[in-house]
């Protein structure tokens, strides 16, 4: 979809019975499909053929000879067995690059298990520090989308050494090792003292105070990650008298004595509502801001501004809401050209770019290897 928002003509393969397995991941559905399929399949030309039959994999293969990029993510192997593996299409096609995303990597002891999101949020510790008494997955599929924004680094990285060496490459990327990589300073707590990281809630491990705070009426984050930071806090909530207390004056007493920070901090925001206390930290440089509800961030003007929520047409459910490209390119910034397809919406479209005749065309439609 990014891909396709920054410009690509973009084919999703999808087979001829019920395409996308997200296609029915619903309620709610808006016309045939579910919100969940439609939230991140903008900008797709969709194709509905059978892989199972040598027409259907000979169309794909063809696409992929005229093709710059190729993303897949069946189980390690499986490709391969079709014919359609990295190194059948690349000798095909050198320029390609094929991206192949899995749950546990191409290779390694674990690469043949099947993989989820949720499996790999778990597997790699990710779950054991989200949450406050017991582990919980992310509100998003982190693992799932983390994986797919580290195959486009990879496919742009190999895009612009194609420019120089003039061959394309294999990306390969796992569900798992981008969890992995997100540990970040988690991981390098654990390095510098072997001791096993736990959860935190709402709060940072290493930064007081950086945590959601109650008030006079609903949740208030506060992020303080720096001693300037710290004393304009105190100054704006009343707490002058704690900044230059020894066991808060630097970020490494408060973290040590947080048991006994936090409650006069509590104490202190309770003579405010969320609203006002937002103002005045903000007016004092310090980032706080609500926790917003879904429906609230959606409203909010900042993000009408950065126009993150944009409206599309679909053929089937109407007038759709869409989420908005973060991405701001002042040359070629990103657009939603399509609106997610219907199944098999373009297959005679992109069989004859491709070269298809309607009477081949019409056959592979009759005999079930397209839809």
């Amino acid at each position: 979809m990014i891909l396709g928002d920054l410009g690509a003509d973009v084919i999703k393969v999808e087979d001829v019975w019920h395409g996308d397995d997200t296609r029915r991941w619903g309620p709610p559905f808006q016309g045939d499909d579910a919100a969940y399929f439609l939230s991140v399949n903008r900008n797709k030309r969709g194709l509905s053929v059978n892989l199972k039959t040598p027409q259907g994999r000979e169309i794909v293969r063809r696409l992929a000879v005229g093709s710059d990029i190729l993303l897949e993510n069946f189980r390690p192997g499986t490709a391969a067995r079709l014919g359609l593996g990295y190194a059948e299409l690349a000798e095909a096609n050198p320029r390609l690059i094929y991206a192949s995303i899995s749950g546990f990597g191409q290779t390694g002891p674990s690469a043949g298990l099947p993989g989820y999101d949720a499996v790999a949020q778990a597997v790699s510790g990710m779950m054991s520090v989200t949450g406050s008494t017991e582990p919980v997955r992310t509100g998003t599929s982190t693992a799932d989308i983390g994986a797919g924004m580290w195959a486009l680094i990879g496919v742009l990285a190999a895009l612009h050494a194609r420019h120089a060496t003039g061959r394309g490459q294999l990306v390969d990327v796992s569900l798992l090792d981008g969890q992995i990589a997100w540990l970040t300073y988690v991981a390098g707590k654990y390095f510098a003292t072997g001791v096993t990281p736990g959860m935190h809630g709402s709060a940072h491990e290493s930064l007081v105070p950086y945590q959601v705070f109650p008030t006079a009426d609903a949740p208030l984050m506060i992020a303080v990650g720096s001693e300037g930071l710290w004393r304009r806090f105190a100054a704006a909530t009343g707490l002058d008298a704690l900044a230059d207390d020894p066991r808060y004056a630097t970020n490494p007493e408060r973290v040590r004595n947080r048991d006994t920070l936090i409650p006069a901090i509590e104490k202190a925001l309770a003579a405010r509502g969320c609203a006002e206390w937002t103002q005045l930290l903000n007016a004092a440089g310090v980032p706080a801001g609500p926790v917003n509800t879904v429906s609230a961030a959606l409203a909010h003007p900042q993000v009408a501004a950065r126009e993150m929520v944009v409206e599309i047409d679909h053929p089937v459910a109407g007038r759709l809401k869409t989420l908005g490209s973060p991405v701001k390119l002042s040359g070629q910034p990103p657009s939603i050209r399509r609106p997610p397809p219907v199944l098999g919406q373009h297959t005679g479209e992109i069989l004859a770019e491709a070269g298809y005749t309607e009477a081949e065309i019409s056959a592979f439609r009759d005999a079930g290897v397209i839809r």
